[in-house]
């Protein structure tokens, strides 16, 4: 006679071609013991003797049961226990980039000091990206970092209802939390210090103006279109300083790079040393498009700084042990990760900071190196 559906079978054994998954039930009825003492096994394991510890999670193994659900805890709790951060780029590069690992470094540290997890979402320009990413990511709350303005993914962020803190961003309707540097000034210094060593040819390497970057060198016209709010605030300040030395800023060129690599540096660098009269110093807007730059002028035969004189912008760890030494501007980018962490966590706690401590901006400074010097004579 045939054994009916569910009969005769070991909970967690294969039906068919079905694993049915035990139950927390099945486990202590197995070792003979109550539903909350398997509870404590997993979630209070100290409650427990090791020797009882042990004979329930051999149970738990031979039956199939692999522990409690953590979509199910999560819902039950009401919290999923991580943050959730919603960067420009792809994914990959997030790794690659100093700054950027380093903002990171400080947001886990606050994740890790509310024994909380992070999550990491791209939200960069991508072809055929999804705002599902960020609507049904598992989070309790979002860190947004140098998010485009006006880019879609915020509105889907911020429609979840989910605490949140934007990190180099223009403020958001709502008045959410914000952290962010003074990137106008440290451009102001970084072109003042130019200027002050006699550089009146000058170039500049920007990284991106917004989605859907053009690449190469560009005029008004896409300065206009541009919604990068670093970009735009650090083209600012150098403007301001380059026009206020009596220099017009339509003789200064500016070259988009599509991407904030070396590789995409050194492109730009052997376009603006094709220019005639060449630059005799290039303020890029960082230190990972510096290094390209380097790159360029070794292979174009001039030397920095006696040549050609490099300004980069955030002072990244390679940038003093870099040949020569970079001068650049410095911002926190730790410390900065480290607050908009622990504005969140502060955020999902329910302890609000006060209206004066909602918006940080962090001060830049300028780290003079060796890789400029005064310009050339006859420059």
């Amino acid at each position: 006679m045939g054994v009916k559906s569910g009969e005769g079978e070991e909970p967690g054994r294969r039906v068919g071609a079905t694993l049915r998954r035990a139950t927390l039930r099945e486990v202590a009825a197995e070792v003979g013991v109550s539903v909350a003492t398997v509870s404590n096994a997993y979630n209070r394991p100290d409650q427990l003797s090791e020797e009882l510890r042990e004979r329930i999670f051999k149970t738990a193994g031979r039956l199939g049961y692999a522990g409690p659900d953590p979509l199910g805890r999560s819902l039950r709790r009401r919290r999923a226990g991580a943050v959730g951060i919603l960067y420009s780029d792809r994914l990959s590069y997030a790794f690659t980039d100093p700054a950027a690992v380093m903002f990171l470094q400080g947001v886990s540290l606050a994740a890790e000091e509310a024994g909380l997890g992070m999550l990491l979402l791209p939200g960069g320009p991508a072809e055929g990206r999804e705002a599902a990413a960020v609507s049904e990511a598992v989070v309790d709350g979002f860190i947004t970092y140098c998010i485009d303005h006006g880019d879609p993914l915020v509105g889907s962020l911020v429609g979840r209802g989910l605490p949140v803190v934007f990190v180099d961003n223009p403020p958001e309707p709502g008045g959410a939390p914000t952290v962010g540097v003074d990137d106008r000034g440290g451009a102001r210094a970084a072109a003042e210090h130019l200027l002050n060593l006699g550089h009146r040819r000058l170039g500049v390497v920007s990284f991106e103006l917004g989605a859907g970057p053009v690449g190469g060198l560009i005029g008004e016209e896409r300065l206009r279109r541009a919604t990068h709010a670093n970009t735009l605030a650090r083209l600012a300040g150098y403007r301001e300083q380059v026009e206020a030395a009596g220099v017009p800023w339509s003789a200064v060129p500016v070259f988009e790079c599509r991407e904030n690599t070396p590789e995409w540096g050194r492109r730009a660098a052997e376009e603006l040393l094709r220019l005639r009269p060449r630059p005799s110093a290039v303020l890029a807007l960082s230190d990972q498009l510096a290094f390209g730059v380097y790159e360029a002028a070794r292979e174009a035969g001039l030397s920095v700084p006696e040549d050609l004189s490099v300004v980069g912008y955030d002072d990244v760890p390679e940038a003093a042990r870099t040949s020569p030494p970079l001068t650049t501007v410095g911002q926190p980018h730790t410390e900065k990760g480290l607050l908009a962490g622990r504005m969140l966590v502060a955020r999902l706690e329910g302890r609000e900071a006060r209206t004066t401590e909602r918006h940080k901006t962090f001060r830049t400074r300028l780290v003079v190196r060796s890789s400029t010097a005064p310009a050339p004579e006859g420059s």
